[in-house]
């Protein structure tokens, strides 16, 4: 089974690469003009293929063609006196594994949110950008917030993506605005939408893997927790404290890092989940300024950014919701295929006959 597994990666990596995954845009194909709604739809959506389109696309947008979210001053204006969402962490990585508060093992944490006015958000996401900041701030409130909180801005650019929308059928779910610096990570994790994520200033810098390759994330429930503010510290800064949900909620999530803190992390990872590390490697793009990154539903992806001279990345996505079709039928099946249970056992200094039980458990449907 892991054998026929591991040529279904093969197979799709192929259909979703022929050159090879070493071109120079890490695999991802480049459009250097928008395509037809036509041409979007038969190469990329239905075959669910990620595809990167060029700042053609984005030129007529006044956030970039006049460079307004790059202005410090015009943002304040537009937006004095709204009240946005910021989401706080210790150290960036929102809605990821760390290390439980109170039990040994991991947990799922989700960042302290926190309502503030939109330049002391400005000011905050600038500010802890320093390795020195207890607190890293990110503003990612992913619930149509561009339409909401940031309405005032909504028109430097597109409401929706003409060619995409015609493609889909149907108008974007939501589209979310995304203010961050280069502390902030996302961690893997796929989404049931149509994806059309337009960088706006800075680079972000993607991960991919199809869904075709989950059983090499090694997918695990996880206790929920949160980031709660505990105090302030000298100076009025935030400090964090992570506390479990109660009731205890488990939510499934990946549990491969790709990029740990220390050499013994690596290791450590390396040993605990091998079908990562030692598979084929992940397809990689940045997405610059202007660009627009067409993420198919269902895909795995981690996320990094490079700020612009004002130390900020800015991005908008737009949501397309997914067609609940036969290919959601077959991921379902192959996720719930026991692959791990197959696999070679992990060294001792990663995954324990234990660890080994909790991965086949974890992986049935």
């Amino acid at each position: 089974m892991e054998e026929s597994v591991r040529g279904l990666w093969t197979e799709a990596r192929e259909l979703i690469n022929p050159l090879g995954a070493d071109s120079d845009s890490g695999g991802i194909e480049r459009l250097e003009s928008p395509p037809s709604p036509l041409q979007f739809l038969r190469d990329f959506v239905s075959p669910n293929k990620p595809v990167i389109i060029s700042s053609a696309a984005t030129r007529h947008w006044p956030a970039i063609s006049r460079s307004l979210w790059s202005d410090d001053s015009y943002l304040r204006r537009a937006l004095s006196g709204r009240s946005v969402s910021v989401h706080l962490t210790p150290d960036g990585r929102a809605d990821a594994l760390v290390s439980s508060p109170s039990k040994d093992g991991l947990c799922f944490a989700s960042a302290f949110v926190q309502s503030m006015d939109f330049a002391e958000a400005l000011r905050l996401i600038e500010t802890t950008g320093e390795d020195s900041s207890p607190v890293v701030a990110y503003a990612q409130q992913q619930d149509d917030c561009l339409r909401g909180e940031y309405a005032a801005v909504a028109g430097d650019v597109d409401a929706h993506i003409p060619w995409a929308t015609e493609a889909i059928g149907f108008l974007p779910e939501a589209v979310n605005l995304w203010i961050g610096n280069a502390r902030s990570h996302t961690s893997y994790h796929k989404d049931h939408y149509e994806n059309l994520y337009a960088v706006i200033t800075g680079e972000k810098h993607f991960l991919l893997l199809p869904p075709t390759e989950v059983h090499r994330l090694y997918v695990r429930d996880y206790p929920a927790a949160r980031y709660i503010a505990s105090s302030k510290e000298n100076g009025g800064e935030l400090k964090l404290k992570l506390e479990l949900e109660e009731p205890e909620t488990m939510v499934p999530w990946c549990s491969v890092d790709p990029y740990p803190a220390s050499d013994e992390a690596l290791s450590e990872q390396i040993s605990s989940f091998p079908l990562y590390f030692n598979g084929p490697k992940p397809f990689q793009c940045t997405v610059r300024a202007g660009e627009i990154l067409y993420l198919p539903s269902m895909w795995f992806h981690h996320v990094t950014q490079s700020p612009d001279d004002n130390g900020r990345t800015i991005a908008v996505n737009y949501w397309y919701d997914m067609q609940f079709d036969l290919k959601y039928a077959y991921y379902n099946f192959l996720q719930s295929i026991n692959l791990k249970c197959l696999s070679a056992v992990a060294s001792t200094q990663g995954h324990d006959r234990h660890s080994a039980k909790q991965d086949c458990k974890s992986s049935e449907p």
